[in-house]
C-alpha cells in the first residue's frame, strides 16, 4: 500500500482511533523528530518514504482535523501555533 492510499484508510490498529496508521505515525514523529541524527527531511524520507514537501501537506491537513486534536491536544496545538508564527512572519515582510 503506498503512503498516500495508507493516509486515506482508517487503520482499526492505529495508534489514534480516527487516524491512519501514517497519520498516527506522523503525529509520533512530530512529537519526538529531534531523537533522530541529522536533517528532519533525512528521517522523513527514511520513516515514510515521502518527500519533505509531501509529508509537510499530509502535516498541515491532519493538524485542522478534529481526530488529530484528540489524540494528542497539546502536540496539535503546538503545531498550529508554529504554522500561524510562520504565516504571520510570511505576511509581515
Amino acid at each position: 500500500m503506498s503512503a498516500l492510499e495508507n493516509n486515506e484508510s482508517v487503520n482499526p490498529g492505529s495508534l489514534h482511533p480516527g487516524l491512519s496508521e501514517l497519520e498516527s505515525r506522523i503525529l509520533e514523529f512530530e512529537r519526538s523528530w529531534w531523537r533522530f541524527a541529522g536533517a528532519k527531511e533525512s528521517a522523513i524520507k527514511e520513516l515514510f518514504d515521502l518527500s519533505a514537501p509531501r509529508y509537510y501537506q499530509i502535516l498541515n491537513d491532519l493538524i485542522d482535523r478534529q481526530e488529530a486534536l484528540e489524540a494528542s491536544p497539546m502536540l496539535v496545538k503546538r503545531l498550529r501555533r508554529l504554522r500561524e508564527a510562520r504565516t504571520n512572519a510570511r505576511t509581515t515582510r
